[in-house]
């Protein structure tokens, strides 16, 4: 049986492939058409995906997309309904698209496959699986586990804003729902729109930012008292209530009411690019806390949810803001849940999978074929006990996209006029590689299968040095061209990670937040939380200065040897050089521009950038030897992010 996932037409959009309930390959559709968060029908991904399978149109047995349409659109008339006559102008605006993209939805998938290839449509069928059940599905079915609670939380799938499930073997139960327009996804949105940053891409933004609030300033004690007392009502079971007279977003073309938003808060809305100021900082901060306060009251009922001893030691999290990872960082922390399993590509690409997943194990009625065993080295998670356990997930380390053979990076080479050396033993690779960056360089990395999901993992990443002082200011204006207060994630060897953070588990996919050790940390001066925002950020913190946060946190790549044995190898060679362990991870990608997939779009990356070295495969490309790069205006098309 072949099953095809698809998420489309909002933002992410993505296709996956199962085949006989095996996860063969996923991807991002902005991967192949190189436009930030593409929400276009995903006819690159679905290419790329049955070229993986060995399948064609004709042999897809199913489809599966990742919501139901007719319940969308029900919210939308029954929303501008209730809060007639308001929002009128946005109906007027919404309703053409809605008729052209979701009634006749069916009509626009069986259109779009048929770009792909030919096929029979009559023996073809789509199914359309709640999105909050996709994304549930998304998280538990490749999980360890047999059996889990699973949380959803996003901005708003049909009705549903977050959800409470359980998950027991081929089954998932949804237990309570929470319904639009109250949202913790639209909340955090709301705050990303009012501190300067795009909704839907400015959130990581955001939660890079709340650390430079002042963690004991009145100001962000303050926010946080007008944010419960004004803006939202947080129940006990994590449910919320958010006062519309403060929203727009439910009618309105834009997500806050400015004028009670500048009245409640004291300043107005930032500008795009416009300077940060600390009390921007503060307020990041303070929505921050809100929202871990409401995600831990969430999974605190989801355990008491739980129907078993095993659901209630076991958490699934899945949807947009399953990508909060200070969120996740903080639920480990507590040691509320034994092991935590996050969804990789949490966000709306993911939907594709779990729709996929969905459609084997609950519709097919398939078991499940969970990889779990007791106890061998490296897990696939969290393990909240502190125990070593093996429970290898179903993700394969994300490593679900294409890769390209040595012949397609020689015929990049040849089209630009590349010049590169080739050390087909990576032995030897890693090795001058581990050098380069102990020298100061950085390096492109281009190997294996593209990541599925936001994070690059260690096969489309630039990696450096984290001793570095001056690495985190390099990275962000010379290579990254993004706002120099954003930090950068830390990869690790797994049996290495206690010797640097206070973390003993895993965290594979980049998704938990842990503190950085004591001993490795610096005294910060006296004045440190008088001084501007951007000056703190230049005080050295500890001896790994380029990945440790304002906070001392930093947000943790664990490095399995049994999913990316190069990358693992890599980090190897560069702590027998040197004594550290730890290396820079971050995407091979600029601002507004996405994760770069092929070698051409990773030699494209690495000329316009003041990036040194890039290693595609066994090819090793030195900036100086390369021919002048005269492309102008390259920046412009790409956009912010």
């Amino acid at each position: 049986m072949n099953i095809l996932g698809i998420s489309a037409y909002y933002h992410d959009a993505a296709a996956a492939i199962l085949v006989d309930g095996k996860l063969i390959a996923a991807a991002q559709e902005e991967r192949f058409s190189r436009k930030k968060h593409d929400a276009r029908f995903p006819v690159n991904a679905i290419r790329y995906c049955l070229k993986e399978a060995g399948l064609d149109m004709s042999m897809v047995d199913q489809v599966a997309f990742y919501d139901k349409p007719f319940l969308k659109f029900e919210r939308l008339l029954e929303t501008y309904y209730n809060f007639a006559p308001r929002g009128l102008i946005s109906f007027v605006t919404a309703i053409p698209v809605w008729v052209n993209e979701k009634l006749f939805l069916k009509r626009n998938i069986r259109k779009g496959l048929k770009e792909i290839g030919e096929y029979d449509a009559r023996s073809l069928p789509l199914f359309f699986p709640e999105h909050h059940l996709s994304h549930a599905a998304s998280a538990f079915y490749p999980s360890p586990f047999q059996e889990a609670v699973i949380v959803t939380v996003d901005g708003v799938g049909e009705w549903a804003t977050a959800s409470v499930c359980t998950g027991k073997g081929n089954s998932i139960r949804i237990l309570k729902e929470l319904r639009f327009p109250h949202s913790v996804g639209l909340l955090y949105s709301a705050f990303t729109y009012f501190l300067g940053f795009r909704v839907n891409s400015g959130e990581y933004k955001m939660m890079g930012l709340a650390p430079y609030g002042h963690p004991r300033s009145q100001r962000v004690e303050e926010f946080v008292r007008v944010i419960g007392q004004e803006l939202v009502k947080v129940g006990e079971d994590g449910s919320i209530w958010l006062n519309q007279k403060y929203f727009r977003y439910a009618t309105g073309l834009r997500m806050i009411n400015h004028r009670r938003w500048k009245k409640l808060f004291g300043i107005p809305r930032r500008r795009e690019e416009e300077e940060i100021r600390q009390v921007h900082c503060d307020l990041a901060l303070a929505i921050q806390r809100v929202t871990e306060q409401i995600m831990m009251k969430m999974v605190t009922h989801a355990k008491d949810c739980a129907e078993s001893e095993k659901q209630a030691v076991n958490l699934c999290l899945a949807g947009g803001v399953a990508l909060n990872c200070v969120a996740n960082g903080k639920i480990k922390a507590s040691g509320l849940f034994r092991n935590i399993f996050v969804q990789p590509a949490a966000g709306d690409a993911g939907g594709a999978l779990g729709a996929a997943l969905a459609v084997h194990h609950i519709y097919h009625e398939n078991e499940r074929r969970v990889k779990a065993s007791e106890m061998t080295e490296n897990s696939g998670c969290m393990n909240g006990s502190g125990n070593e356990v093996n429970r290898q997930d179903a993700m394969q380390g994300a490593f679900l996209g294409p890769s390209y053979p040595a012949e397609a990076i020689r015929e990049v080479l040849a089209k630009f006029n590349g010049v590169a050396g080739e050390i087909p033993d990576f032995n030897v690779l890693g090795k001058e590689t581990a050098r380069l960056i102990a020298d100061g360089h950085v390096v492109g990395w281009f190997q294996g299968r593209l990541e599925f999901g936001p994070r690059a993992l260690g096969n489309r990443s630039i990696l450096a040095d984290a001793r570095n002082p001056e690495m985190q200011k390099k990275l962000n204006l010379k290579v990254k061209y993004r706002e120099g207060f954003r930090p950068f994630a830390p990869a690790v060897r797994m049996e290495d990670v206690a010797d640097y953070f206070e973390f003993d588990d895993a965290s594979p996919y980049m998704l938990m937040v842990a503190p950085v050790l004591a001993k490795r940390r610096r005294d910060l001066p006296d004045n440190y939380y008088e001084l501007p925002h951007m000056e703190r950020l230049y005080v050295p913190r500890s001896d790994l200065p380029a990945i440790t946060h304002i906070d001392f946190s930093a947000r943790l790549q664990t490095v399995h040897r049994e999913t990316n044995p190069r990358f693992w190898q890599l980090i190897g060679d560069f702590k027998e050089l040197t004594g550290c362990g730890v290396l820079i991870n971050t995407s091979f990608n600029v601002r507004g521009e996405p994760v770069v997939c092929s070698p051409e779009d990773a030699y494209r990356c690495f000329m316009r950038t003041e990036m040194d070295y890039l290693v595609m495969g066994s090819f090793l490309c030195k900036k100086q030897d390369q021919p002048p790069w005269n492309e102008k205006g390259w920046r412009q098309k790409i956009g912010k992010d």
